[in-house]
């Protein structure tokens, strides 16, 4: 039950690319806050935050600042040397999260089937990276950011000197890429909700109208993509996609929701892509959609999201045990 006395701070905007969309999401779950919950402040995600939970006295924080800085682990550290307890995942399993290389890397181990890849950093020769990458991931591959979201600054890339080419933009944007192999499939999405128990939601396919890659402009446009769910693939494939996305959510740590992406091709393995672990709540946004099949309505899953984050509260403020430690004599002379 929604707890009127507590002023809710949903933090958006900031440094990132993604800061127009996580305001969206911020203007969509607002009137749901506002509806059930005493006081909610819109708060910016920029040098005077700190001051601003202070001053406001805010009891949890929703962030859905997306993207770097919001997403990657240094908000969350924020908010945990504040004390104020915030909905989404801590600051090692956001900073994991939105790497894509650290999280293909951290979830290897699990055999969990990914793309071959090839990561290709800045300071090393562009044209032995590029011959590199043809030789071992072949003639047509993917370029990604490691460290952005929705689809921002992929590139598709066929043959060698393409390749060197939009290696070269890539670089002079961030100080590595990720190129893997390009795989033929269905877009396919899975979210986790994680409340004191695991619920894995249905799995989503998402199509464009006119069959174009789901970029930026085509995630955040209403009417330039469909949700069709449940996802077209075979029962296997639908009970494997569920199976992966709650180990890659568990194994990265992460906490109260995640989105995990995935190619399927026509038969075989889903191929895991990346997962999310600050899920979009835009109205064109994925996860919201699979929680609404699911029979848990937008407000509900706002609701359960702050509750949860509230109760986490609670618990630090009671504090726990926690190992003895030795006291220290700190005055006696060195």
């Amino acid at each position: 039950m929604p707890d009127k006395s507590k002023t809710i701070a949903v933090i958006c905007g900031g440094l990132s690319p993604e800061a127009d969309v996580s305001r969206l999401s911020a203007s969509r779950i607002t009137p749901c806050l506002e509806e059930h919950y005493g006081n909610v402040v819109h708060l910016e995600l920029d040098a005077t935050l700190g001051e601003q939970l202070i001053a406001h006295q805010v009891d949890v924080a929703f962030p859905v600042a997306h993207g770097p800085y919001g997403e990657d682990g240094r908000l969350q550290g924020l908010l945990d040397i504040m004390g104020v307890p915030y909905v989404g995942s801590g600051a090692l399993a956001s900073a994991c999260s939105l790497d894509k290389v650290v999280t293909k890397r951290l979830l290897q181990p699990s055999g969990i089937t990914m793309a071959k890849d090839r990561v290709v950093y800045r300071n090393e020769s562009h044209e032995d990276a590029a011959l590199d990458c043809i030789e071992t991931l072949g003639h047509k591959v993917i370029i990604k950011p490691s460290g952005q979201g929705s689809g921002i600054g992929v590139q598709f890339a066929m043959g060698y000197e393409d390749l060197m080419g939009k290696l070269k933009t890539g670089l002079q944007m961030d100080d590595k890429l990720l190129v893997e192999e390009f795989i033929t499939g269905r877009e396919i999405t899975a979210g986790v909700l994680h409340m004191d128990d695991y619920q894995v939601l249905p799995v989503t396919e998402i199509t464009t109208p006119d069959g174009a890659w789901y970029d930026y402009v085509h995630r955040y446009t209403p009417g330039l993509s469909d949700h069709v769910i449940p996802a077209r693939i075979s029962d296997e494939q639908y009970r494997k996609v569920q199976e992966i996305a709650l180990k890659a959510h568990q194994t990265l740590g992460c906490q109260d929701l995640s989105r995990s992406d995935f190619i399927v091709p026509e038969t075989g393995e889903p191929v895991f892509a990346e997962l999310n672990n600050l899920p979009g709540m835009t109205p064109t946004s994925l996860f919201p959609d699979g929680a609404r099949h699911a029979g848990i309505p937008f407000d509900a899953l706002i609701c359960k999201l702050v509750d949860q984050a509230l109760k986490r509260g609670e618990n630090m403020r009671n504090g726990r045990e926690y190992w003895p430690i030795p006291k220290l004599d700190i005055h006696q002379p060195l």
